[in-house]
């Protein structure tokens, strides 16, 4: 038999792999080498004579998923072994299940996988049928709705025996039209690839009983992040065996918003009496003063498995601190500082500017323009936001009638119920073809467009946008959507700040040039997308990435922490905001700066922000301010 070399893991993650027969958590810390561990562990069940085909890895991404398929398949390739594990996704897991018994669900092989935009034209469909007004009842919002109880566990039957309100009892009914077409379609969502594949096993033994003989070693990732469906399935699999390993950090846990429940890794003991636990607690990515910060941060956090980082890399620099008088000092000395880094050596790719808050990345944008310090935003760039294209849209429809473009996208938006047929019928010049109903909701549409534009001619640019948010009804639209419309608010919020600079401008000239500069802006956006450039992302998307130098901007309350923590019922949904910052910290590798502004604009009102609770969480011994004085940033918006 082939000896498996193990002197390169520490004694922690040995004990991991060797671990063989029974439950196992492993508690990986960041950086803590768990893909490693987990790929050796595989390695050594192969060596030990465990067919490659009983092997089962699961993990959320194809990212994660791909990363570790290619570690397990290169290190299996080296033994000249025949076969594979089956390294895979929690939905991708599902759908093969699915298929493998498609006639069960009434389903051939070649079922359809209906995407989220697919799916919320069937609950509008059914919403049409059912006479339901979308102005009225947010198709997306039911579709949450929906999303959230098939993945909490329940069926339409059993959510109508716990209906709160009037959104819920109306959600429920579609529900049922809508699992009925989809059956009519021979398709399925993609909640529905982890339900439907639970409910198999769950119902019938011999079908359970095959997959457990099929994959009899299962390896979890991220198991802090499943939630009440993906925790049901590892279960029927590990069935009696129990030979279950799952890794994952209930520090890390930041997605409970999405259905993600912090107990499943708590209660693992308990769901699998006689499991043996292993921390991973040596770091291989930060240096010491690094993790130093993280654990007097995180260690306030009462609803955790504890642990505490340690680090073989030296002690590090000192993390800096620096507080400017806004918004636009902050965004100006992350700039210099990028640009004194990148002069340095550093790649730019290998600096990260951090922040909590979509809308925050405007500002930073437009001190790198200024700057000329190429950078890259993960995700979408402010000005290519839908709900900031919106704003800007009603403000030149309300100006321009017969710009056509802005009237065709803000028509629907939020939905009016004016089908496409009688918007071509609109632009063609026929609206007294449409019928009574039609006319009215676009009667009421231009009332809309009339009341922007006596806006724009009695009120500055930043309460003009103030007005179009609500006048529109796109406020209300995006409070249905929940987190996700927080975010569009608060970003159309940060354009009422931009807009506020126009606001020194005469009446009507201001919406004019805020206008022209913001479609300037927007091609400047797609100029400086570059892939060697610092990135800017959310800290929820920095989870599982790495940087040489880490920016963590906006550190303020209300801010971040979020003041949505302030209003949490439950102690571990209040105790996210700080296994956020836990995160945000430990993707530092060498440098960490912590930013905030002492006022920030928000709406185009000025407001006096105190620093985040969580900078005094770090022990002032591995801080030192940094000696910049803030420097006012000219906005490129009046050159």
């Amino acid at each position: 038999m082939t000896q498996q070399d193990l002197s390169h893991l520490n004694p922690e993650q040995r004990k991991a792999v060797l671990h063989t027969e029974g439950p196992l958590l492993i508690v990986a810390g960041a950086g803590a080498g768990k893909t490693k561990t987990l790929t050796e562990r595989i390695v050594h069940l192969i060596l030990n004579g465990v067919s490659p085909e009983h092997i089962l890895a699961v993990t959320f991404t194809n990212k994660a998923s791909g990363e570790m398929r290619e570690r397990v398949q290169g290190a299996i390739a080296k033994l000249h072994i025949e076969g594979v594990p089956t390294v895979t996704t929690f939905h991708r897991l599902g759908g093969m299940i699915i298929r493998e018994h498609a006639g069960y669900f009434g389903l051939t092989k070649q079922y359809s996988i209906f995407d989220e935009d697919d799916a919320k034209s069937i609950i509008r469909e059914c919403m049409r049928e059912f006479g339901i007004d979308p102005k009225l009842l947010d198709p997306k919002r039911v579709k949450h709705i929906i999303s959230s109880a098939k993945m909490a566990g329940d069926t339409p039957d059993t959510m109508a025996d716990k209906i709160a309100s009037q959104t819920e009892s109306e959600a429920v009914r579609i529900w049922r039209k809508y699992e009925e077409k989809l059956k009519e379609s021979r398709g399925v969502d993609f909640d529905d690839l982890i339900v439907k594949a639970v409910r198999l096993l769950e119902r019938e033994p011999e079908i359970r009983k095959a997959y457990q003989d099929r994959y009899q070693y299962i390896h979890v990732d991220e198991y802090q992040d499943t939630n009440e469906m993906e925790y049901r399935m590892v279960k029927y699999l590990a069935g009696e065996k129990k030979n279950i390993c799952v890794v994952g950090d209930t520090d890390q846990n930041i997605y409970s918003w999405r259905g993600a429940k912090i107990k499943n890794m708590l209660h693992f003991e308990k769901d699998f009496p006689g499991a043996t636990t292993v921390f991973l607690e040596q770091n291989y990515r930060s240096t010491a003063r690094i993790l130093e910060a993280a654990n007097a941060v995180i260690v306030k956090n009462t609803i955790r498995l504890p642990k505490n980082l340690f680090t073989e890399l030296g002690t590090g620099e000192k993390l800096i601190r620096y507080e400017g008088f806004s918004e636009v000092d902050e965004a100006a000395f992350v700039a210099r500082e990028s640009e004194k880094l990148i002069a340095s050596g550093i790649p730019p790719e290998e600096i990260a500017v951090l922040f909590r808050a979509n809308f925050q990345s405007r500002a930073l944008e437009e001190a790198f323009l200024y700057a000329s310090v190429p950078y890259r935003v993960l995700g979408t760039q402010f000005f290519e936001r839908a709900e900031v294209k919106d704003i800007i849209a009603y403000i030149r429809a309300a100006l321009n009638r017969d710009s056509l473009a802005d009237l065709k996208r803000t028509i629907n938006t939020p939905r009016r119920g004016i089908g496409d047929a009688s918007i071509a019928k609109i632009f063609a010049g026929q609206r007294d073809t449409l019928s009574p109903k039609t006319q009215i909701a676009y009667a009421n549409f231009e009332k809309i467009l009339d009341a922007i534009k006596t806006t724009s001619e009695t009120e500055y640019p930043s309460a003009l946008i103030r007005t179009v948010l609500e006048k529109s009804g796109l406020h209300a639209d995006y409070e249905s959507e929940g987190e996700q419309g927080m975010e569009r608010i608060e970003n159309v919020g940060e354009l009422a700040t931009l807009a506020s600079i126009y606001d020194t401008l005469p009446l009507g000239d201001g919406v004019l040039k805020f206008l022209e500069d913001a479609a300037l802006r927007s091609d400047q956006d797609a100029l400086a997308e570059s892939p060697e450039g610092v990135r800017m992302l959310t800290v929820h998307a920095s989870k599982g990435l790495e940087f040489r130098v880490v920016f963590v901007v906006g550190l303020e309350e209300g801010l971040f922490p979020h003041e949505r923590a302030s209003r949490a019922t439950r102690i571990e949904d209040a105790e996210e905001e700080r296994r956020l910052f836990y995160v945000a910290l430990t993707r530092a590798k060498e440098k960490l700066y912590l930013v905030n502004a002492q006022a920030r604009t928000i709406f185009g009102s000025r407001n006096i922000s105190l620093p985040s609770q969580f900078l005094y969480d770090i022990p002032d011994e591995l801080m030192e301010m940094h000696s910049d004085i803030p420097q006012s940033l000219p906005s490129i918006f009046f050159e």
